[in-house]
């Protein structure tokens, strides 16, 4: 596997931010920090404001990769600083769509586990600072990676990462990312469903499963559907 290094630690107060014509409060801004402690819900001190989409035991850590960030610079010229997306732990060596559900890292000790990626919204369009972010930000399909927390503890920049992929049959994030903007078939939901995703992700799966298979009870024989997720 690549070499990995953690680059940067960050973590984020809530604060007001300019959505269209509304005034949210989001924890998307992050900064660096010198230590943080990890436990099963994150970062220590970090805020997660829409726990419908955020935060969560399954998606307790968001992480994205230097080497996505230096994609941004080279195709559009855009310099964004660690924590500008709102992860929690910048890391370097890797590519985020790459990841599999269930690989683990390991930081110094702190065992993490990917389940999903980052669906972008207009909350990180605010952020940045550009309207259109999240429309570019889709079609970069670099989305970082959620993780649940298996063991937590301390972690700090420079630190070396541990990058073990999962035992099973791999579902990349960028599969996982791609499925969230269209409807896939019955074998590709069943297939997901295999795999270690969150449980928004799975929840999810489910009812679209529930939903394409229903014609198939019926005796009318089902067909893959594409859809646009908006």
């Amino acid at each position: 596997m690549p070499f990995v290094k953690l680059v940067s630690v960050n973590v984020g107060a809530a604060r007001p931010l300019q959505v269209g014509g509304r005034t949210l409060r989001t924890g998307i801004g992050k900064s660096p920090v010198p230590v943080a402690m990890v436990q099963a819900a994150g970062l220590v001190d970090d805020s997660v404001c829409n726990v419908q989409h955020h935060g969560g035991r399954d998606q307790a850590v968001y992480v994205y990769t230097h080497e996505d960030y230096m994609w941004f610079r080279r195709e559009h010229g855009l310099d964004f600083a660690p924590g500008a997306f709102g992860e929690n732990l910048t890391i370097a060596g890797c590519e985020s769509a790459k990841i599999a559900a269930g690989d683990r890292f390991d930081v110094a000790g702190v065992l993490l586990e990917a389940t999903a990626p980052r669906i972008p919204c207009n909350v990180l369009s605010a952020s940045v600072g550009e309207p259109a972010f999240a429309k570019r930000f889709r079609e970069a399909a670099r989305p970082g990676f959620y993780c649940r927390v298996t063991r937590g503890g301390s972690v700090r920049p420079g630190e070396d990462v541990v990058w073990t992929p999962c035992a099973g049959a791999r579902v990349e994030i960028a599969e996982l990312f791609q499925a969230a903007y269209r409807t896939p078939s019955i074998e590709q939901l069943r297939r997901h469903l295999r795999a270690p995703i969150s449980v928004r992700e799975r929840e999810r799966k489910e009812r679209q499963l529930e939903t394409l298979a229903a014609p198939s009870r019926a005796g009318v024989p089902s067909t893959d559907t594409t859809a646009s997720a908006g």
